[in-house]
């Protein structure tokens, strides 16, 4: 049985939606509680068995290399401190036995392109691409279920073929997603009869929208290859997948658990706030909190 090995990260792109804070620090370093996004993907990854990290970066993305390196000064003081768990906190972060490699995205165009840049890394195999803008949590992950991409490397060792994670949005917001045709299928798995990037309005197939894990296999390549630029003149990964409807099998997910935007400020904000009430060391804290500022905001003029 294929097993899924690598996995694929876009970590090149400018942030701008976060701006200022990220002029200077990787979007992916943006923390939630106590975490960056991109270490939430990476952990997504190695619970799902995968144990090559790509990671496809751009310019001043020094950081996310520096967060999976050793910090040798950082640990020699955490030792001779004798603080054995912030020691073995560190260590956690790239277990001895992950490996993570890095190629540079020589321009930011699109997601398709950033994935293309993989392609000699990734070799002749599926492999997974993870988005870590989408904080994707399990739906009974946090009591030891499995993760979205657990979930999905599942369902593609019982159903092979490219896997994309999907879920319901409101029809007014596909245009800000790749939208899939399943012909009205209701199952977790089915299978994709079209795909478009950000439709216009009026001309979306479905309301499934394909968030951001996914499972490919390497002919995606040369079909993102043969792609002219698309919705925001970019290489968009979407087209690629759909000019591979037909030949080969392509399947949508439904996958159980929540997804959360990270790459928009109302989506990170709802992480935090979440994620932190699910910390059973930060919980009452919080709730004692959101509380007061609620109450003062209450207790202002209309």
């Amino acid at each position: 049985m294929t097993t899924i090995r690598k996995a694929v990260f876009p970590v090149g792109g400018l942030g701008t939606r976060f701006l200022p804070a990220t002029k200077a620090i990787p979007k992916e370093m943006l923390p939630v509680v106590d975490k960056p996004l991109i270490q939430y993907a990476v952990e997504e990854a190695y619970a799902a068995g995968i144990r090559e990290m790509i990671f496809v970066t751009g310019r001043n993305k020094r950081a996310i290399e520096d967060h999976f390196d050793t910090a040798f000064e950082l640990e020699a003081e955490l030792q001779a401190a004798h603080k054995s768990a912030l020691l073995q906190l560190v260590h956690a972060i790239k277990p001895d036995d992950m490996d993570c490699v890095y190629v540079r995205q020589p321009r930011a165009l699109g997601l398709g392109h950033a994935v293309l840049c993989a392609e000699r890394l990734v070799g002749d195999e599926p492999f997974a691409v993870l988005l870590a803008d989408d904080l994707m949590m399990g739906h009974d992950q946090a009591a030891g279920g499995p993760t979205v991409l657990q979930q999905m490397v599942q369902a593609y060792a019982s159903s092979p073929g490219m896997l994309l994670a999907v879920q319901d949005v409101p029809r007014c917001e596909t245009r800000r997603y790749g939208v899939v045709d399943v012909h009205g299928a209701q199952q977790p798995l089915a299978e994709v009869f079209g795909l478009v990037e950000k439709p216009a309005p009026g001309q979306e197939p479905s309301t499934l929208a394909v968030a951001g894990r996914y499972i490919l296999t390497p002919t995606v390549f040369d079909s993102i290859r043969r792609q002219p630029r698309g919705a925001g003149g970019e290489i968009q990964l979407t087209d690629g997948v759909a000019a591979l409807i037909g030949h080969e099998r392509v399947q949508a997910f439904r996958y159980a658990g929540t997804r959360y935007d990270c790459g928009s400020k109302e989506g990170f904000l709802q992480a935090t706030v979440e994620l932190a009430l699910a910390d059973p060391t930060l919980r009452e804290a919080l709730r004692a909190q959101l509380g007061r500022v609620l109450a003062a905001q209450a207790a202002l003029p209309a």
